[in-house]
């Protein structure tokens, strides 16, 4: 295993503390408002010794965070959730730009839940995909629940229907690896308030490379952030890829496209967009991307250029199964005319192929609009 992250470090030693029988209660950044130094999910945790580890604003409130860890662990108190304000003064300190709010629910991690813990510290450290869910409402407050590729393990102590779509939910959390609140009916209804569960994913982001920094790349680039993805746009040509309006949603690399490809490791949950418009870019691009395990590959273009380019990479050695993989031309079809209604035709195509959905109209379909299910009638 590679040089292990603080993050990691972190959850090797509460699991230590969990061998050893010790109460600990955690502090977890459930939700910030502007600036924190820390992603949410961020956890800090302390022993009823005293003891310390992690770190939820880079040391802003962690002191005031652990006396109410202290102060529940000695009165086996409930949990609580507690807001704090950084001041601009302090947030100077610790690298931000300017002063936040953040929410921290601190709660003991109670012996009914130390399964669900220690599985989801053990995906942490080994880099599994999994997600913990905590319950922050209701009777069940403080309760977890792990969701990961085995199933699901413990319980949010609430109405059955909350674990079952608390566990749907944080499926669809993994997918993108995104890290968030989500609110429940009293009831554990999906549409509804009054129960708020957090659920924190020990997974990496989905990774999108887009070739070609053009318009398309920005537009693409800035909508697949938004969905959790880690972008890289790649382009040779440095006086096109040096504008902010790239590096403003995405991490830019100066190479041929397969030159870029053979230095990343992409998978299923990982996407290539090609956006050149131009064959010199294009066709290595592609020639690359299905050399790849990238669960998505597709490429702009009108269905004329989509002709002339699968001829011309067919006779670069291009089998029609590899031809298969590519998405081309590349969007649902939605009408889009503008760059903006483009990208988003892009991104949608992208989000059904991942969950083995047609994107079609949903009153055309039959059955659950969420999952896999849904089938036109």
């Amino acid at each position: 295993m590679s040089e292990l992250r603080p993050a990691q470090q972190t959850a090797l030693q509460v699991l230590e503390w969990l061998d050893e029988g010790r109460r600990v209660a955690a502090g977890l950044l459930a939700d910030v408002e502007g600036s924190s130094p820390l992603d949410v999910g961020a956890c800090v945790y302390v022993t009823e010794q005293g003891q310390i580890e992690g770190s939820i604003t880079g040391g802003c409130v962690e002191s005031a965070v652990a006396q109410e860890a202290m102060d529940i662990l000695e009165q086996r108190g409930a949990p609580r959730l507690r807001t704090y304000g950084i001041s601009d003064a302090l947030a100077g300190t610790v690298g931000l730009m300017c002063g936040g709010t953040v929410h921290v629910f601190i709660h003991e991690l109670w012996a009914e839940d130390h399964a669900a813990v220690r599985g989801a510290l053990d995906a942490l450290v080994h880099e599994r995909a999994a997600a913990l869910v905590t319950a922050l409402d209701g009777e069940g407050a403080g309760r977890k629940m792990l969701v990961d590729e085995t199933g699901a393990t413990g319980s949010l102590g609430g109405p059955e229907l909350l674990d079952r779509n608390a566990q749907r939910e944080a499926r669809g959390l993994i997918a993108v690896g995104a890290t968030t609140i989500r609110e429940f009916g009293e009831d554990g209804s999906a549409l509804g308030r009054g129960l708020r569960v957090h659920v924190t994913t020990y997974v990496a982001p989905p990774q999108m490379v887009i070739i070609g920094a053009i318009d398309y790349a920005a537009a693409v680039a800035q909508h697949a952030r938004a969905l959790g993805y880690r972008v890289t746009i790649v382009d040779p040509r440095t006086s096109f890829l040096d504008s902010k309006r790239f590096s403003a949603s995405a991490q830019t690399v100066a190479k041929w496209p397969d030159e870029a490809l053979a230095d990343m490791t992409l998978g299923p949950r990982d996407a290539i967009v090609v956006c050149s418009h131009d064959p010199k870019l294009d066709m290595p691009a592609v020639t690359a991307a299905v050399a790849t395990d990238a669960g998505y590959i597709g490429a702009l273009g009108s269905r004329k250029t989509t002709e002339d380019r699968n001829d011309r990479l067919r006779s670069m050695g291009v089998t029609d199964a590899e031809l298969a993989r590519l998405h081309a031309p590349c969007g649902l079809d939605i009408g889009a005319s503008t760059v903006e209604e483009t990208a988003l035709a892009v991104l949608a195509e992208i989000v059904a192929e991942r969950a083995g959905r047609p994107g079609g109209r949903l009153r055309d379909g039959a059955g659950s609009i969420r999952g896999k299910s849904s089938q036109p009638v």
